[in-house]
């Protein structure tokens, strides 16, 4: 589960569960997934006007947190919300049967 701010930024992103799409270590679901989100969290870690928070308790579980401290963390976060949200959405479009996601958009 995504959640996006009334402007499109990304506040949080909850990720669980293994794709089932192949077997482990050959399942390019759960790859592609380990890829966006790793992804993310390299972009956004230790980013200046940047605050987030990233947990991954156990295998397959995948918890950030994200804020933007001013403008230009803001328009930081929009490319990477923006970059982030649809490849989540590519990949949950070509395999509906192994990866759900839900985006929450709050209202302004």
């Amino acid at each position: 589960m995504m959640v996006l701010d009334g402007s499109g930024l990304l506040k949080s992103c909850d990720v669980k569960g293994h794709a089932g799409a192949g077997k482990r270590g050959y399942d390019i679901v759960c790859a592609a997934v380990s890829v966006l989100v790793r992804t993310a969290q390299a972009t956004l870690a230790g980013r200046e006007g940047i605050s987030a928070a990233f947990k991954a308790e156990k295998r397959g579980s995948f918890y950030l947190e994200v804020a933007a401290q001013n403008s230009e963390g803001e328009k930081f976060l929009a490319g990477v919300s923006a970059f982030f949200a649809e490849g989540l959405r590519s990949v949950a479009g070509e395999y509906p049967e192994n990866c759900e996601l839900t985006i929450i958009k709050e209202q302004k």
